[in-house]
């Protein structure tokens, strides 16, 4: 299909291909999964929320990060479910940047809250003795708010840049709709998106990971030089996230490999769940780990099963 605007077309998802009696089968797995994650994170919003030991710094940024979970999963799962059954995958234009913009998002939340967390812990582990003067709850507030409003604006922008282009295909080579998919289908001059592409993985991926990495050569020089007890600490609460940053990591690292070269040597199935992982991997895992890994969310919860 050729048009010269994206505006009342539609994008065809061409990875997905006919499974016969099967996609009701992965229909039902794809749905265990995302009412697991709702039920899981939504259990460790509430009981942030509900209990005034957990209104922590930390435990305040554990809450945006489950929010996100949530947030990112919506703009997924309720999409993947009804393209499982759907004969015919076709998705409106209007409906297909609405998904770019939700899961391009996700992921700069993601990366930005993993910052904000790191930047806590240095704090807490570098200077106990003003962590509580200088982790206020104004504070919170501000870095929380900046970490959603600055995703929102560059992924705005983003979208917006890309909705603009005139477009010469409508073939997406994914299971869900992906930005740079949709760039490498324009016919017009691309610079200004691959430029703010650019912008946004630096802002949004670099940037962060640039402070995560300057926050942990502290708390590491800390740690080295400290007790047992401050090593302890840094063991108990940095673990899980560095575990979590490392799982994303992965996801995102894998999936702009996928968008940037050619896969075809890697079969179909297996190019699709990696590409999925970096989407499904925190919202499961990330609930898991901070429940099973933080001893106050732990006893609260078992408090409220048993």
């Amino acid at each position: 299909m050729k048009t010269n605007s994206t505006q009342g077309s539609y994008f065809s998802l061409s990875a997905y291909f006919d499974t016969g009696l099967l996609k009701y089968l992965y229909f039902m797995i794809i749905l265990s999964l995302y009412i697991l994650i709702i039920c899981s994170n939504l259990l460790l919003i509430v009981v942030i929320c509900m209990n005034r030991s957990l209104h922590e710094p930390m435990y305040m940024f554990l809450c945006s990060l489950f929010v996100n979970e949530l947030y990112g999963s919506s703009g997924l799962f309720p999409f993947l479910l009804t393209q499982i059954l759907s004969d015919i995958h076709t998705v409106p234009a209007a409906l297909c940047f609405l998904q770019i913009f939700l899961l391009y998002s996700y992921g700069a939340v993601e990366y930005l809250n993993l910052a904000v967390m790191s930047y806590d812990r240095y704090c807490a582990i570098c200077f106990p003795l003003q962590y509580n003067t200088h982790m206020t709850f104004n504070k919170i507030a501000l870095l929380v708010a900046l970490t959603w409003l600055c995703s929102f604006l560059l992924c705005v922008v983003m979208t917006s840049l890309s909705n603009s282009l005139q477009l010469c295909g409508n073939i997406i080579e994914k299971v869900y709709c992906d930005n740079y998919s949709v760039v490498k289908l324009a016919c017009s001059d691309t610079r200004v998106n691959n430029i703010y592409g650019l912008i946004i993985t630096a802002l949004s991926v670099f940037g962060p990971l640039t402070l995560i990495f300057y926050t942990y050569i502290k708390i590491f020089k800390v740690c080295f030089s400290g007790s047992k007890q401050t090593r302890q600490k840094a063991v108990s609460t940095c673990t899980p996230h560095l575990a979590s940053l490392l799982n994303f990591s992965f996801g995102a690292c894998f999936e702009i490999l996928q968008s940037r070269f050619d896969m075809n040597s890697v079969p179909n199935m297996l190019r699709i769940v990696l590409s999925l992982y970096w989407l499904t991997c925190q919202p499961l895992f990330n609930p898991l780990l901070y429940g099973l890994n933080l001893s106050k969310i732990r006893i609260i919860c078992k408090s409220l099963v048993y």
